[in-house]
C-alpha cells in the first residue's frame, strides 16, 4: 500500500481538498470551498500551519469572532442548498464554545457544517493548560464536550489513523438528509502535530452527491388515499423544499392538482408571490389569510417541516378537529409528528411519485377561489401599511420592508433573524425570486444577520456555489447590531458585499411588546426602561459602521431611504443604512403562541392574560 507521511493536520486539510460536490446545475465543485477561522494557540501552530502551505488552493477566511464566522458557514451553506460544506475552525477554550451557538444555529435548521476546536493534550502531562476548564471526576471532558448537545457527530481525535475513520463518517452524517447537520472534530495539541503514514488512497478525489431517498411506495399509496378524499387540502413548504431544490416541483404539484400553498419562515420564496397558487406565510409570524386556511384545511400536506410552534401557532391553528396531516420529510422523527401520515423520503421525489399515483385529481374550485380571495385581502394590507407617510415621527418596520421590497430585483437577497423583523420580512417581503429569503429562524438568533449576511455574500457572489445577479439585503435592528456587528468588517477586508438595514426602535422592542402584551410592565427590553447611569445615550450607527470602512448614512423618511438603497447598489463595498422606527407599530396577524405566564401576580393584567393563553390552550391540536 502507498502511503505518504503527513501530520494530522496535512492530512485533514488535504482529505478536504480532495472532496468534490455535484450542485444543482450540475457542476462539479469543491465540497469544502474553504475555511474560516481565527487561530489560538489550539490550532495556529498545526491545522494553521497546514492551511498556510495551501492558501492559494483552499482559502482562509479570518473573521473577527469564533461565533460570527461560523454563521457566516452557515449562511452560506444554507445558500448552496447544503451541496457545499463551508467549515470553520478555533483554537481550545473561549475560542471554542464561541462556536456553540452557531452549531446549534446549524442543528436546528438542519445544515451541514463542519467544525474544528483545538483541545488539551491527550498525554496530559502539561496538564492543565492555557484555556483548559477541568472536571474534577472526568480528566477526559474538556468544554469541547458542549458541542455534543448540538451536532450530529462528535470525536475528538487520540491517535492521527482516527481521522481515516472519523472524516468520511462526520461527511455521511452531514450529507445524509436523514441525519444532515453539524459535525464536531476535536484536535488535541500533541495529536495535531504527530505524524502518520497515511494511504494514498485516503486523498484521492472524491466525488460526493447529497442521496434522495424515495419513499416507500405503501406511504405513497396511503398518502394518496388521503388527499384524494380532501375537500380543503392545503400545502405547507419548508425549509426542506429549498434543501432538495423541489421549488419547481412544487409548484407544478400545486398547480396540477390545485391546492393552495402557505409558507414557513425556513420555507419561504418556494414559490414567487404572485403565483396564483401562494397564499402567504402561516403561523405566529404569518398572516390572518395563510392562518384562515389553515383553520379549515382538512388535508395538510407539509413537505420539508419542523412544524414547529411559530408554524403551528402551538398547535391551535388547525381548527378542524377532521384535519389529517401528511408530512413528507426525509427524517422519520419529523414526519410522524403529531400522528402526521409519514411519507418519508426527498421533497422533489416524493411529490413525483405521489404526483404520479394521485393522477388527474384536483382540488375544488371554490377553495382555490377562498384562497386567492384571502390573499387579496392580505396583499390590500400590506399596500395599506406599507405605503410612505408624510407625517412626523418614525417609520414602520412595515414601511422599512415595503420600501426595499418596491426597489427589489428578481436576484435580490432579503436576510434576517430574531427580533422583530421575521414577523416583518415574513409578511412583507414579497417574493420576486425562488430562492431569495434567509430569516434564521429555526434558532432565532440574534446576530446572525451581519455575519450570515458575509457567508450569503460569498455563496451569491462571484465564484461562490450559489452565484447569482443581485443584492443582499440584511434587515437588523439595533439590538441584533449591538450584539454582534464586527463581519461588517470582515465583509469590508474580504469584499463581500452587503447592504445592510438597521432599524432602530431603542432596543428589544419586540420582546417589550411580548412583556406588555402578557400584562407585564415595560421593563429592561427598551434602553429607556433599563436600570440607567442617566439619560440614554443614541448611538450612531452609521458612525460605527463607517469606522470598520462601510458607506455609511442614516435617513429618517422612506424617500430618504429609496435615495440611499440605490447609492447602496451603486456601491462597491458594504453600505449601512441607518434609521430610527416605531417600536410599538407592528404587522398584525399571527396567531395564538403559547408562553408562560404567571398564575399568581399582584397585576391584574398579568392575570387577565393568564387567562387568554389558558383560552387558547383550548384550542390545541394533543392526540388527534
Amino acid at each position: 500500500m502507498q502511503t505518504v507521511r503527513l501530520t494530522t493536520a496535512q492530512a485533514i486539510v488535504r482529505w478536504m481538498m480532495a472532496q468534490r460536490t455535484i450542485l444543482d446545475e450540475g457542476a462539479d465543485a469543491p465540497l469544502f470551498p474553504g475555511i474560516f477561522g481565527i487561530f489560538g494557540h489550539g490550532n495556529v501552530t498545526c491545522l494553521g500551519h497546514a492551511l498556510e502551505e495551501v492558501k492559494d488552493e483552499f482559502p482562509t477566511w479570518r473573521g473577527q469572532n469564533e461565533q460570527g464566522m461560523a454563521l457566516a458557514a452557515v449562511a452560506y451553506n444554507k445558500a448552496v442548498k447544503g451541496r457545499q460544506i463551508m467549515s470553520a475552525t478555533s483554537s481550545i477554550g473561549p475560542g471554542a464554545t464561541n462556536m456553540v451557538t452557531a452549531a446549534a444555529v446549524a442543528s436546528a435548521n438542519r445544515l451541514p457544517l463542519l467544525l474544528f476546536a483545538g483541545d488539551t493534550f491527550v498525554s496530559r502531562i502539561p496538564d492543565p493548560v492555557l484555556q483548559q476548564v477541568e472536571n474534577f471526576g472526568d480528566p477526559s471532558m474538556t468544554v469541547n464536550d458542549a458541542f455534543k448537545p448540538v451536532t450530529k457527530y462528535w470525536d475528538r481525535i487520540t491517535h492521527p489513523a482516527q481521522i481515516v475513520q472519523s472524516l468520511p463518517a462526520a461527511l455521511v452524517t452531514m450529507l445524509d438528509p436523514s441525519t444532515r447537520g453539524p459535525a464536531f472534530i476535536g484536535l488535541p495539541q500533541d495529536v495535531q502535530a504527530m505524524a502518520y503514514d497515511y494511504p494514498v488512497r485516503f486523498f484521492e478525489p472524491t466525488v460526493n452527491e447529497v442521496p434522495r431517498p424515495r419513499p416507500d411506495k405503501s406511504e405513497v399509496v396511503a398518502a394518496v388515499e388521503v388527499l384524494k378524499e380532501a375537500r380543503k387540502p392545503l400545502i405547507i413548504c419548508g425549509g426542506g423544499v429549498h434543501y432538495s431544490a423541489a421549488e419547481a416541483t412544487l409548484a407544478e404539484f400545486a398547480h396540477a392538482h390545485h391546492i393552495p400553498v402557505v409558507e414557513t419562515v425556513a420555507g419561504k420564496s418556494c414559490l414567487l408571490g404572485d403565483d396564483r397558487m401562494y397564499v402567504g406565510p402561516i403561523g405566529v409570524t404569518g398572516c390572518e389569510a395563510a392562518n384562515n386556511l389553515a383553520a379549515e384545511a382538512d388535508v395538510v400536506l407539509a413537505v420539508g417541516c419542523r412544524l414547529q410552534d411559530f408554524t403551528t401557532g402551538s398547535w391551535t391553528i388547525f381548527k378542524n378537529e377532521d384535519t389529517k396531516i401528511i408530512g413528507i420529510n426525509t427524517t422519520r422523527f419529523d414526519a410522524v409528528k403529531h400522528r402526521s401520515i409519514p411519507v418519508v423520503g426527498d421533497a422533489r421525489e416524493t411529490l413525483r411519485e405521489i404526483d404520479s399515483v394521485l393522477g388527474d385529481w384536483t382540488g375544488p374550485d371554490a377553495w382555490i377561489e377562498q384562497a386567492g380571495e384571502e390573499k387579496a385581502g392580505f396583499r390590500a394590507y400590506l399596500d395599506q401599511i406599507g405605503a410612505p407617510t408624510d407625517g412626523e415621527g418614525p417609520v414602520s418596520y412595515a414601511q422599512v420592508v415595503a420600501a426595499v421590497n418596491r426597489n427589489a430585483q428578481p436576484g435580490d437577497v432579503c436576510l434576517a433573524a430574531a427580533g422583530g423583523f421575521p414577523g416583518e420580512v415574513n409578511n412583507g417581503w414579497w417574493n420576486r425570486g425562488i430562492g431569495t429569503f434567509d430569516c434564521e429562524y429555526g434558532y432565532s438568533c440574534m446576530g446572525y444577520e451581519v455575519a450570515g449576511g458575509w457567508g450569503a455574500s460569498m455563496a451569491y457572489g462571484p465564484g461562490g456555489g450559489a452565484e447569482r445577479e443581485g443584492e443582499i439585503f440584511v434587515f437588523c435592528g439595533d439590538g441584533s447590531y449591538l450584539m454582534m456587528n464586527s463581519d461588517l468588517y470582515s465583509s469590508v477586508l474580504t469584499g463581500h458585499k452587503m447592504i445592510l438595514i438597521v432599524c432602530d426602535n431603542g432596543g428589544f422592542a419586540v420582546i417589550n411588546r411580548l412583556q406588555t402584551g402578557q400584562g407585564g410592565i415595560p421593563f429592561n427590553n427598551l434602553i429607556a426602561d433599563c436600570r440607567l447611569a442617566g439619560d440614554v445615550v443614541e448611538v450612531d450607527f452609521a458612525a460605527h459602521a463607517a469606522a470598520m470602512g462601510c458607506q455609511a448614512e442614516t435617513v429618517s423618511t422612506i424617500a430618504e431611504l429609496d435615495a440611499a438603497v440605490e447609492r447602496a447598489r451603486a456601491a462597491d463595498v458594504t453600505s449601512v443604512i441607518a434609521l430610527k422606527v416605531d417600536p410599538y407599530a407592528w404587522t398584525k396577524g399571527g396567531s395564538f403562541w403559547e408562553v408562560g405566564v404567571p398564575e399568581v401576580s399582584t397585576r391584574s393584567e398579568v392575570l387577565d392574560a393568564r387567562a387568554e393563553i389558558d383560552k387558547g390552550r383550548a384550542d390545541q391540536r394533543v392526540g388527534w
